[in-house]
This record gives C-alpha cells, sequence and structure tokens, in this order.
C-alpha cells in the first residue's frame, strides 16, 4: 500500500496538468513503514530529460536523480518512487515504462486529458521484471 499526503497529489496533478501535452516527472519523497508500506509526503517536480517524444516519454537525469535521493536523505526520508503523466492516454504503465522501470521503486501515473488531470494509479515492477503490479492507494495523510 501506498499513502500520499493530499499536498503530493494536488502537486502531481497539478504538474501534470502543466506539463501538458508533454509527460511530467518527478520524484515521491517519503518514509517505509516497518509493514512494508510506504508513506509519501513530497512529490517533488522534476524536467523530463527525453530527448526524443517527450509526450509520450520521460527521463529522469541522472544528477536530478542523485538531487531527490539527497533532498530526501536531508529530511530523514527516502526516494520512495516517481510519477509522471499520461497525456491523453490512461493511468497504466506503457512498453516504455516497463522498458525504463527499475526495481523496489512505486510508479505513480496521473492521466491528463486535454489538459485536466484524471485518473491517478500507482505500480510496481515485478521481480522477474515481466511487467507492473497495481498497487493499492489512498491520500487520506496530511503531511
Amino acid at each position: 500500500m501506498i499513502e500520499l499526503s493530499v499536498e503530493a497529489v494536488e502537486a502531481i496533478t497539478r504538474h501534470g496538468a502543466a506539463g501538458y501535452p508533454l509527460e511530467c516527472c518527478g520524484a515521491l519523497i517519503g518514509q517505509l513503514t516497518p509493514t512494508g508500506d510506504r508513506r509519501v509526503h513530497e512529490a517533488w517536480p522534476l524536467t523530463n530529460a527525453a530527448s526524443a517524444t517527450p509526450e509520450r516519454r520521460f527521463t529522469v537525469a541522472p544528477e536530478d536523480y542523485r538531487r531527490a535521493e539527497a533532498r530526501a536523505a536531508a529530511s530523514g526520508s527516502t526516494l520512495v518512487g516517481f510519477y509522471h503523466s499520461h497525456p491523453d492516454a490512461r493511468a497504466r504503465p506503457s512498453l516504455e515504462d516497463l522498458a525504463h522501470a527499475w526495481p523496489n521503486f512505486d510508479y505513480i501515473i496521473v492521466s491528463v486529458v486535454r489538459g485536466q488531470a484524471e485518473e491517478i494509479s500507482c505500480w510496481r515492477l515485478r521481480e522477474d521484471r515481466s511487467g507492473f503490479d497495481r498497487e493499492d492507494m489512498t491520500w487520506p495523510i496530511a503531511s
């Protein structure tokens, strides 16, 4: 299960709508609970570094990855995963997402249709990298 603060959900949907018609991306910063759940208190916007077709792809630049880890560590948190938008598409992982996913991270996808954020979903890469499993997601927590 992944729990998001209301502020994190608002940041994700706002970033997705502002970046439309291109994919946006960002880091999910929070804590791991003793039961294995993740609690995200911050969705930190990153620049989509995709050089080709940024309307259908996102890339996290290595320096942005390092900055996200440092930001999380500075607040006593951890880098839980990443979010990105799917302009005019469902909030489901694409083959491109599968090809570039890293294990042990959560991936939140927000569908942005005609500039408006709609569905949000969360996914985790299977250990054998064969696909994603949908994660239960809530956002009742306040940061």
